[in-house]
């Protein structure tokens, strides 16, 4: 049996043709799968920021019954910057995300905290507010603006009731 130079030839130009079409389709395939997983990863990283300022919110509520109460907490932040905002008595959580959580400019309400989402160039800035206003909030005794960044391993954050005089005096302190 003998087989003719072009033939062999074609059958090589056929695999390659295949394995760059197969290359394309995959590589279209990623061009829009990876993106929609970045958001649905950022949509649960929200989520999680939500359900950790509730739980600030709770932790807080709980220390302020009676003066000298401490409450120490594992504080674990893998995307955003928490912000303890003592001038405003109010935390702060924000994102910058792909995903966009709420309408532009518009103030949503998720248990006690509130949620805002504006545009920062090709990204979102989500905020999330929690309102301290019948609380005087401190960090380490001072009121200044306190920043905790994301980490790979968590934070220990104590809250503990100061006392009251206006208000009650609720400290905060990262470990």
């Amino acid at each position: 049996m003998k087989i003719k130079r072009g033939v062999k030839g074609q059958v090589w130009v056929e695999t390659v043709l295949y394995t760059l079409i197969a290359l394309v389709l995959i590589g279209l395939s990623l061009a829009f799968i990876v993106p929609k997983i970045a958001q649905v990863q950022d949509k649960i990283a929200i989520e999680q920021s939500i359900n950790l300022m509730n739980d600030l919110d709770n932790v807080i509520l709980s220390a302020s019954n009676v003066a000298g109460n401490k409450r120490v907490i594992d504080l674990s932040i893998k995307k955003g910057t928490l912000k303890i905002d003592s001038g405003n008595d109010s935390l702060l959580f924000e994102i910058k995300s792909d995903y966009q959580y709420s309408e532009y400019g518009q103030n949503i309400k998720v248990g006690e905290v509130n949620v805002k989402t504006e545009e920062a160039g090709s990204t979102n800035l989500i905020t999330l507010t929690s309102n301290q206003s019948s609380y005087d909030i401190t960090y380490n005794g001072e009121e200044i603006l306190k920043e905790i960044t994301q980490s790979s391993s968590p934070y220990r954050l104590s809250i503990e009731n100061k006392g009251k005089t206006d208000k009650t005096k609720i400290d905060f302190v990262v470990s």
